[in-house]
């Protein structure tokens, strides 16, 4: 059972930052793609950011990009997500993910979810 701790979120203003970790564990596929994805009240999944192991490529959603950084440390099979500039329209309840590829609108419809971490940005 892959487990997935993340840690971070919780509530700042506008222009505030917060920082997400994710930890994975127990899974069994050495490539595979880790980042975030997020779901706002009434709105469907949303992929914000992902990175490969072997992949210098970065993933980012059109919304977040220029104010969010995904980084990993393979060692410690942690996934992190740097938000700065935070808007109201950030709020949502992020989730961490692993999958062997990339797929859907979460990107991650086919992989394991953490159990997410509420963001909210106040104006």
């Amino acid at each position: 059972q892959v487990q997935l701790v993340e840690s971070g979120g919780g509530s700042v203003q506008a222009g505030g930052s917060l920082r997400l970790s994710c930890a994975a564990s127990q899974y069994d596929y050495t490539d595979n793609y880790m980042g975030w994805f997020r779901q706002a009240p009434g709105k469907e999944r949303e992929g914000v950011a992902a990175l490969g192991t072997s992949d210098v490529k970065t993933y980012y959603a059109d919304s977040v990009k220029g104010r969010f950084t995904i980084s990993r440390d393979n060692a410690k099979n942690t996934v992190y997500l740097q938000m700065n500039s935070l808007k109201p329209e950030d709020t949502a309840i992020y989730s961490c993910a692993i999958a062997r590829f990339m797929s859907g609108r979460s990107w991650f419809d086919h992989g394991d979810w953490g159990q997410g971490t509420q963001v909210t940005v106040s104006s």
